[in-house]
């Protein structure tokens, strides 16, 4: 699968953080409120340059065990007691793929997604010159992705399916959701990588505010539907 974009995009690590600071600056994020009951958890949109390759994000596949086993996610997890969503992101990333960040490399956050789990999570985006140290910690991480930013911009990447039309990672039916029927989302970044909310939903609002610089009211995502095995 080609990347496709019609989009120009960053050519270089620090184009994008100029670009990403900037948008996400400008965007007006929606947070949810810290109430009795409610559950935190952070993850990172971690954009790199490989050395003679293009900028990419990291998308990670989850260990076989426990929590969310074997599904496409991003670097991150819950907040610990007295941990900030910043602190957490960047203790995850590290924990998870050996890669040390420092609060200046965050460049802003997307909105507060609300997910089936119970979980209210934080995205953040974080740009690093330097993936060469990317280590995955196999007890957490059964593989770590390079995705190109053209792969995820392009326009055949995100596709609207009928819900029982959601599959782990089997053959993917071409059946779109009918008119006036919301759907799921999939992301379709790779011939065997097709990630669904909620997940796939940061990524879309990334590819959506960040990268194409979408109108912030058509760039909303806590209504995206979740399938089915998500909710636990």
């Amino acid at each position: 699968m080609e990347p496709i974009s019609k989009t120009p995009l960053p050519r270089s690590i620090d184009e994008f953080r100029v670009l990403a600071r900037a948008r996400l600056a400008a965007f007006p994020r929606i947070e949810v409120a810290d109430l009795p009951g409610v559950r935190r958890a952070a993850v990172v949109l971690c954009v790199v340059e490989e050395p003679d390759g293009p900028l990419s994000v990291i998308v990670i596949k989850r260990a076989y065990r426990g929590r969310n086993a074997g599904q496409w996610g991003l670097p991150g997890g819950r907040l610990e007691e007295g941990e900030t969503a910043e602190q957490a992101a960047l203790r995850e990333l590290r924990e998870e793929l050996g890669l040390d960040a420092a609060p200046d490399d965050l460049l802003g956050a997307l909105d507060d997604f609300p997910a089936a789990s119970g979980f209210t999570i934080t995205p953040l985006v974080l740009a690093l010159t330097d993936a060469t140290r990317l280590q995955p910690n196999p007890d957490e991480v059964y593989s770590a992705h390079l995705v190109d930013l053209a792969r995820v911009a392009a326009e055949d990447t995100p596709r609207w399916v009928r819900a029982e039309d959601a599959v782990r990672q089997a053959e993917l039916r071409d059946d779109t959701a009918p008119a006036g029927e919301a759907g799921l989302l999939q992301m379709r970044l790779g011939p065997k990588m097709t990630i669904h909310a909620p997940t796939g939903a940061l990524l879309w609002q990334f590819r959506e505010v960040v990268l194409l610089g979408t109108d912030p009211a058509a760039a909303r995502v806590a209504h995206f539907a979740q399938p089915q095995w998500t909710h636990r």
